[in-house]
């Protein structure tokens, strides 16, 4: 379906989401994160001295952001836009394609508990890295893949993770993610923050995104917190 199609089922939706969370019992939400917001966007966590920071863009962050934060190690998994030129952008201007960005998320992380070779390998389980500038019926430069490098090192992993999982025919044709050094990330709205599982009726996240975050589980199930698993 067409990109813009979608882009207004998902505005839909979330319209819809508000209406039904009103009325919903507000016990049968379990937060399993606490993010800070600041004019109707997250705040940037800042990252501890046992903390690592990767960032990730593989199609809509609501399931890429709950494919990542359910790993263990993962301190906080931020929904957010990067690899574009407009400053301070939001959601409508990333999903009319006017800045350059992709929906993206940013992972804070222990790396004593998880690599960051073991991060990616969760990354590319959670989306298809095969797909170019689409996801699934998500379609457009917004949701194409990119691997966000911050130092040699990790260009140097990401290109070898990358390599052994074609070999290995995870997927059927070659890798097109992206590999791009790491410039600045700018968090989302906070209604995206944690959308998946503040809406897991919603029938966007049981179709589209739900697959993705159960393929890792599915896939990594000695990555997953417990508390995921109930």
């Amino acid at each position: 379906m067409h990109h813009f199609v979608y882009c207004y089922m998902k505005a839909s939706v979330f319209l819809l989401s508000v209406l039904l969370l009103l009325s919903a019992c507000s016990g049968t939400i379990q937060k399993k994160q606490n993010i800070a917001s600041r004019n109707g966007f997250a705040v940037l966590p800042k990252p501890a001295a046992d903390e690592a920071v990767a960032t990730f863009a593989g199609g809509c962050f609501w399931a890429m952001q709950e494919s990542l934060i359910q790993l263990k190690g993962v301190n906080s998994a931020i929904s957010g836009y990067a690899g574009g030129l407009t400053v301070n952008p939001n959601y409508d201007e990333v999903s009319g394609q006017q800045t350059g960005h992709a929906e993206s998320v940013q992972v804070y992380y222990n790396p004593a508990v998880i690599s960051y070779e073991q991060l990616l390998k969760a990354f590319f389980i959670a989306h298809n890295p095969t797909e170019l500038n689409r996801q699934g019926p998500d379609v457009g430069p917004e949701y194409r893949s990119v691997a966000f490098y911050r130092s040699p090192q990790e260009l140097r992993t990401i290109s070898r993770v990358m390599s052994a999982m074609e070999r290995e025919k995870h997927y059927q044709g070659s890798f097109v993610t992206e590999m791009e050094p790491f410039k600045v990330f700018y968090p989302a709205e906070s209604s995206h923050q944690d959308y998946y599982e503040r809406n897991t009726w919603d029938p966007y996240i049981r179709s589209v995104s739900k697959p993705k975050v159960m393929h890792v589980r599915e896939e990594f199930p000695q990555l997953i917190k417990p508390e995921y698993l109930k």
